[in-house]
C-alpha cells in the first residue's frame, strides 16, 4: 500500500475534488488538521547544528509536545519587535491591509485546497492577529474586537502549516491595489519560526548542504568535476566535438554558475551541456567554481540572515578567482534573491566591472549594480548581433 509521501496515495478525484465551503467555526476558532500527507517534515537535528541554528532536536509535526524552548512567547514577539523596526516595508504590510481580498484566488495554494487560510491575505493576518495584540494600542485595550489574539502554542502550530504553504511567488501582490507582498510577511513569519528551532527539512537540508559544500545537493568539489567531465564526454558522443571545461581558473573573465539541479536532473543536464556548447562555440573565457557552484539559494525560504550566508560564496569565488563579471544560468529562487537582495546583503561588489560582453561589446548597464547578468540577456544580446549562427 503507498504512503501518504508516495504518488499512489492519492486518487486524482479526490485531488480535483476542491471544497471551497468554508468551516463553520472563525478562522481564530479554526485548529490545524495535521493529517498524513497534509503536512511537511520537520528539519532535522543535524542540519540546524550545522548552521548553528536554535533548539536543534528531533521531533514530529504530530507529536503533541513540539519541545519549545523556554520562554519562546518573548523570544517571538523580541523577534517581531526587532524587525519591524529593522523592516519598514514589514511595519507598512502589518498595518495597511483592508482584506479586500484581490489577492485570494491568485494563490494557486488556496486554489488547490480551498483552505481559507491559504488565502494570502488571510495567511498574512495569522502574523498580523499577534501585531495587532502585542504591537498595537486597539489590539491591546479590545484584544479579539480589534483583530488581536494571544500567541499561544495552537498559533506556533498553525503558523508552521500555513507559512510553508508559500512559494513566495509574489503573484498576490502584483494584484494588490496597496502592494502589499505577502510572500515578505511568510518570510518573517518563517524568520520567526527559526528562532524557535521550527524548520521544515525540505528546506533546510539543501541549505545546511549549500552552507557546506556551496551547493544545495552536498556535491563535493571531486564529484562536481567528475560530473561536467561526463557531461564533456556525452557531448563528444553526440558531437564530434571535445569542449573545454574550466574549473577554478584564476585570471577569467566571467564565473559562471548555475543551481545545482542542472548537475544531476533530466532536464536541467540538457541545459547545463547547452552552457558548455554555447561557450565553446562563442569562445568565452569563462570558469566553474568548484566552491562556489550552486547559484541557487534556498535561504529565500528560511530567513534574510540566510540568503545573506548562502550568497556570500559567490562575490568571494569571484574575488579570488579574479575574474571581472559573474554570469547566471536559469532559476528561480536564484534571481530572486540576485536582483532584490544581493547587492544590499553582499555588496557591493566594487572589485567587480560592469559587464560587458566579450563577444558583441553591449555593456549591461542594468547589472551595473550587483555585476550579475542572466544568461538569456546575455544569449539575446548575442543573438540580436547576429553572433551566433543557429539552424533556421
Amino acid at each position: 500500500m503507498a504512503k501518504p509521501d508516495e504518488p499512489g496515495y492519492y486518487k486524482q478525484e479526490d485531488l480535483l475534488s476542491v471544497d471551497l465551503q468554508p468551516p463553520r467555526t472563525g478562522w481564530m476558532d479554526t485548529e490545524v488538521d495535521f493529517r498524513p500527507g497534509n503536512f511537511i517534515y520537520p528539519g532535522k537535528a543535524k542540519n540546524l547544528q550545522v548552521l548553528d541554528l536554535p533548539n536543534a532536536r528531533e521531533w514530529a509535526v504530530t507529536d503533541i509536545d513540539w519541545q519549545l524552548p523556554e520562554a519562546w512567547q518573548k523570544t517571538i514577539l523580541d523577534g517581531m519587535a526587532e524587525r519591524l523596526g529593522k523592516y519598514r516595508s514589514f511595519k507598512l504590510f502589518m498595518d495597511t491591509c483592508v482584506r479586500c481580498g484581490a489577492c485570494a484566488d491568485k494563490c494557486h495554494f488556496f486554489i488547490g485546497s480551498g483552505d481559507p487560510k491559504n488565502m494570502p491575505v488571510l495567511r498574512a493576518e495569522l502574523l498580523r492577529s499577534i501585531y495587532r495584540k502585542d504591537f498595537t494600542a486597539l489590539g491591546k485595550v479590545f484584544g479579539k474586537m480589534a483583530g488581536g489574539r494571544k500567541l499561544t502554542e495552537e498559533v506556533i502550530k498553525e503558523w508552521f502549516y500555513y507559512f510553508y504553504q508559500c512559494t513566495e511567488c509574489r503573484r498576490c501582490s502584483v494584484f494588490c491595489p496597496f502592494g502589499i507582498d505577502t510572500a515578505e510577511i511568510t518570510m518573517m513569519g518563517r524568520e520567526l519560526l527559526g528562532l524557535l528551532g521550527l524548520y521544515v527539512n525540505w528546506v533546510i537540508e539543501p541549505v545546511a548542504n549549500c552552507y557546506k559544500f556551496g551547493n544545495h545537493l552536498a556535491i563535493q568539489p571531486h564529484g562536481l568535476v567528475d560530473t561536467l567531465e561526463f557531461m564533456v564526454g556525452d557531448i563528444e558522443e553526440a558531437t564530434g566535438i571535445k569542449v573545454d571545461l574550466p574549473i577554478n581558473k584564476k585570471g577569467a573573465e566571467i564565473l559562471f554558475f548555475t543551481p545545482s539541479g542542472d548537475f544531476v536532473a533530466d532536464p536541467g543536464i540538457y541545459t547545463c551541456m547547452a552552457y558548455m556548447v554555447l561557450f565553446h562555440e562563442l569562445g568565452i573565457d569563462y570558469t566553474w567554481s568548484t566552491y562556489a557552484s550552486d547559484g541557487g539559494n534556498f535561504g529565500l525560504f528560511t530567513s534574510h540572515e540566510m540568503m545573506k550566508r548562502l550568497n556570500a560564496k559567490i562575490y568571494s569565488e569571484a574575488e579570488r578567482l579574479g575574474v571581472k563579471w559573474i554570469l547566471g544560468g536559469e532559476c528561480g529562487h536564484m534571481w530572486r534573491v540576485i536582483n532584490q537582495y544581493m547587492d544590499t546583503m553582499n555588496g557591493p561588489a566594487d572589485f567587480l566591472e560592469i559587464p560587458k560582453s566579450m563577444v558583441t561589446g553591449t555593456v549591461f548597464e542594468r547589472a551595473s549594480s550587483t555585476k550579475v547578468v542572466h544568461i538569456m540577456e546575455f544569449l539575446a544580446d548575442i543573438i540580436h548581433h547576429g553572433k551566433l549562427k543557429l539552424d533556421p
